[in-house]
């Protein structure tokens, strides 16, 4: 198994990319903390765990408060004793999110706290503990968005997710020297409750799809393979970069109609 005696924490492990990482990385060998402002679902999801004879426990914190993020992580560090796996996966699409002009203070605010310091919160907290558990990987979910602009308007979701890559980066370099990795995992467009929500009429979901070389959304078992991948030893000579897995859509000029 790939992470056996690890132990991960993964935030937004409710649903999507996160319940779907909780579950690989639990197959894989690693106790897991999911965490989730969610209660019901971040539950529903250890239940999960339990049921395919994994282990795993469950935090509620809201990952843009500071006491959250920093109790979460000695939560970690009580249930399982450190922390090797940090999956900073948390965050939010606001379906107000839209241009400069239409966007207000508040849903901007609202994108950076979750988007942007919950990874910072994360990794505030998160490092220590790693560091003290002999050093691991840290990965932040970032998106293809940080490199293209949203044929549908969304002007905090795409600026937080570039400050995130550009976040990620620095992280890698301040602690290369403790055999702390960090990198970004960008998805494309996926078909998760997130931007299936965003994408609320046939229209949006067609305007965005039709930019995807491979014709269809990701799924989140896709991405949960890929942050398998930068979890593991497996990706023990990266970090400061970032893993795209996006159907192509970055490296398409045109696609056809």
């Amino acid at each position: 198994m790939r992470l056996e005696n690890k132990i991960a924490l993964i935030t937004g492990g409710s649903s999507g990319i996160g319940r779907e990482s909780c579950l690989l990385f639990s197959k894989e060998g690693a106790k897991i903390v999911v965490v989730d402002i969610n209660e019901k679902g971040g539950q529903e999801t250890v239940n999960m765990i339990d049921e395919a004879g994994g282990l795993a426990v469950f935090c509620k914190a809201d990952v843009s408060k500071a006491a959250d993020c920093e109790r979460m992580v000695t939560f970690a560090k009580k249930q399982f004793g450190g922390l090797h796996i940090l999956f900073n996966n948390a965050g939010i699409m606001h379906s107000d999110d839209g241009d400069s002009q239409s966007t207000e203070e508040k849903v901007w605010d609202l994108t950076m706290n979750i988007n942007v310091k919950g990874v910072f919160l994360g990794c505030k907290y998160g490092i220590p503990l790693i560091r003290q558990s002999g050093g691991g990987s840290i990965i932040n979910t970032a998106s293809f968005v940080a490199h293209l602009g949203a044929a549908t308007p969304q002007i905090a979701y795409t600026a937080s997710k570039g400050a995130v890559l550009a976040m990620s980066r620095e992280l890698a370099i301040v602690h290369a020297r403790e055999n702390i990795r960090v990198n970004a995992l960008s998805p494309g467009p996926l078909r998760t409750e997130l931007l299936m929500k965003f994408l609320n009429t046939d229209a949006k979901k067609q305007r965005r799809m039709v930019h995807i070389p491979m014709g269809r959304f990701g799924e989140a078992k896709e991405m949960a393979k890929a942050a398998l991948f930068l979890a593991s030893d497996d990706s023990s000579y990266m970090t400061g970069t970032e893993f795209l897995v996006d159907g192509g859509i970055t490296a398409a000029y045109v696609t056809p109609e």
